[in-house]
C-alpha cells in the first residue's frame, strides 16, 4: 500500500498549488485527479480557454472596427473559427503540459482515477479500467473544484442547450446565441460571441449584471455591452428552455407576469457553479455538507475531521482560481507548522470582458449597508491620454476611502488592462495605504495606471489633475 505524509484530490490550481508547496516543505506528496489532464477546470474548461478565446475575439473586433482609425487599412477580416477553436487547445495544452513538468520538477506522485475515503487516512483510488489501489497518507487536501450548476427544469442536451463547458468548443459561431445568467461566466462567453458576430441575448433574474461587484460598475458594464449590441433581459425569470433540432426556445417571465419567448440555436447556461463533493464518501469519516454542498471548514480550513482540509470551490468563499490556490498554500504552510495567513477580504474579482472590470476591498453598497463614513473619488478613463492613444474610453476607476483616515477601503474598476491593473490597488490595500499615499506617487505617463493616481486624488479633496 502507497503510503504519503500527504494526498491531495484535485488537480485543479488549489491542488497542485497545494501539491508543490508541500514538497517543497519536505513532504512526501501524492495528487489524485480523475481526469487524464491536470489543471482543473481552470486550465482544461475554464480560466485558460476562455481568455484565449477572449483575447482572439477581442483581435478581431479590433480589426474590424478600429484598425481604420489607426491607419491600418485592411480587406474585412473574417474568422477561421476552426483556426481560433485549434489555438485555443493548444494553449491548453502547452499550459497543462507545464503542470506536469512541476510535478516531476517537485518529485511528485501523480495518480489518475477517482478518490473515496475508506478511513480519514486510507483512500480508495478507482482508476479508469476499474482497477483499485488503496492509499494510506497522515493528512488529506480536498480539492475537488465545482462544476457548473444546471438548472432542474433544463434538460442539458450539451448540443444546443450548454454549459460554459460544451461553449469553449463548438463547431461553429453561434447565429444567435441566448444566454441564461449575466454573472462574468455569462457576460464574458456572450462578448466572445458578439465580437465574433454572433447575435447575443442575456437572461438575467436580477436587476443588474454582475451583482458580485460595485453597482457602478455593474452599471458602466451594462451600458458599455449594450453599446457593442449585446441584448439583456433584466429582471426575467427563465420559465424554461426547450431544444428542436437546430432551434432552442427559451421563455422568460418579466415582473409584470408578461412571458416572453427568445428563439436560438444555442442557449447557454450560465447560472454559476456548484462544489464538487459527490461520491467522496466523506460520510464514511463524518463530514457532512452544509445547504451548498460545501464542506464546512474552521479557519484552518480542517474540516471537523483532524487532518483532513479542504480548500477552493469546495468551502465557503469565491469560486475563484487565485483564491485557491493561497488556500493551497496556506494549508500546506499549516501542516508544515507555519502560521501563514490570507485576507479574504482583498482577494480581487474579474470580469475579462473588454474593458475588463475589477474589485477589491468593499463596495460601495456594502459600506452605506454598514453606515461606514467614506470619500468616493473617481476618474474616467476619457480623460486619459493613453486611453485616447488606444482608443479605449470606457470606463473609470473608483476609490472609496474612510473620511477621516483616508484610508482605501475598496478600489473598483473598469476599463483597459484592469485585470492587470487591480494588483496595485491590492498592494495598496495590504499595507493600508491611504488615498493620499497613492497619489504622492509618480506614476508613468502616459500609462493607464495614472487613472489610479487620479482617482485617488480625486478623494483626498477632489483636486484631480486631468479633470
Amino acid at each position: 500500500m502507497a503510503k504519503y505524509d500527504v494526498t491531495i484530490i484535485g488537480a485543479g490550481p488549489g491542488g497542485y498549488v497545494a501539491a508543490i508547496r508541500c514538497a517543497q516543505l519536505g513532504m512526501k506528496t501524492a495528487l489524485i485527479e480523475k481526469y487524464n489532464t491536470l489543471g482543473g477546470t481552470c486550465l482544461n474548461v475554464g480560466c485558460i480557454p476562455s481568455k484565449a478565446l477572449l483575447d482572439s475575439s477581442e483581435h478581431f473586433s479590433k480589426a474590424t472596427h478600429e484598425f481604420a482609425d489607426h491607419g491600418i487599412i485592411i480587406n474585412p477580416p473574417k474568422v477561421d473559427f476552426t483556426k481560433m477553436i485549434e489555438r485555443k487547445a493548444g494553449v491548453v495544452k502547452t499550459t497543462c503540459d507545464g503542470i506536469d513538468f512541476l510535478m516531476k520538477k517537485n518529485k511528485i506522485d501523480v495518480l489518475h482515477g477517482t478518490a473515496s475515503f475508506i478511513t480519514k487516512n486510507k483512500l480508495l483510488l478507482t482508476k479508469e479500467d476499474l482497477s483499485t489501489q488503496e492509499i494510506e497518507c497522515d493528512k488529506v487536501i480536498i480539492a475537488t473544484g465545482s462544476k457548473p450548476t444546471v438548472l432542474p427544469f433544463i434538460k442539458n442536451d450539451k448540443q444546443r442547450i450548454i454549459t460554459s463547458t460544451e461553449a469553449l468548443s463548438l463547431k461553429e459561431i453561434p447565429k444567435h446565441l441566448i444566454v441564461i445568467g449575466g454573472g462574468i461566466i455569462g457576460v464574458e462567453l456572450g462578448s466572445v460571441y458578439k465580437r465574433l458576430g454572433a447575435e447575443v441575448s442575456i437572461v438575467e433574474y436580477l436587476d443588474t449584471i454582475v451583482p458580485s461587484m460595485d453597482t457602478d460598475i455593474s452599471k458602466e458594464m451594462l451600458r458599455v455591452l449594450k453599446k457593442q449590441g449585446i441584448n439583456f433581459y433584466l429582471g426575467h425569470k427563465v420559465k424554461g428552455a426547450v431544444a428542436k433540432k437546430n432551434e432552442v426556445t427559451v421563455s422568460a417571465e418579466d415582473k409584470n407576469g408578461a412571458i416572453i419567448e427568445l428563439k436560438g440555436d444555442y442557449c447557454l447556461v450560465a447560472v454559476g457553479r456548484s462544489p464538487y463533493t459527490e461520491n467522496l464518501g466523506l460520510e464514511k469519516i463524518g463530514i457532512t455538507l452544509d445547504e451548498r454542498k460545501r464542506i464546512p471548514v474552521n479557519g484552518q480550513l480542517e474540516t471537523i475531521v483532524p487532518g483532513v482540509y479542504a480548500i477552493g470551490d469546495v468551502v465557503v468563499g469565491p469560486m475563484l482560481a487565485h483564491k485557491a490556490e493561497e488556500e493551497g498554500v496556506f494549508v500546506a504552510e499549516i501542516l508544515a507548522g507555519q502560521k501563514p495567513h490570507i485576507n479574504y477580504s482583498l482577494i480581487p474579482g474579474v470580469a475579462y470582458t473588454w474593458p475588463e472590470a475589477a474589485g477589491i476591498g468593499a463596495t460601495e453598497q456594502e459600506l452605506k449597508s454598514q453606515a461606514k463614513v467614506f470619500k468616493v473619488g473617481k476618474f474616467p478613463f476619457k480623460a486619459s491620454g493613453r486611453a485616447r492613444a488606444s482608443m479605449d474610453t470606457d470606463g473609470f476607476i473608483k476609490v472609496l476611502a474612510d473620511a477621516e483616515t483616508d484610508e482605501i477601503l475598496g478600489v473598483h474598476m473598469i476599463g483597459p488592462r484592469i485585470a492587470d491593473l487591480i494588483i496595485e490597488a491590492v498592494v495598496a490595500m495590504e499595507f493600508r495605504a491611504s488615498a493620499e499615499d497613492i497619489s504622492r506617487m509618480s506614476h508613468p505617463h502616459p500609462t493607464y495606471t495614472e487613472a489610479f493616481k487620479e482617482a485617488c486624488l480625486d478623494a483626498t479633496s477632489k483636486r484631480a489633475l486631468h479633470i
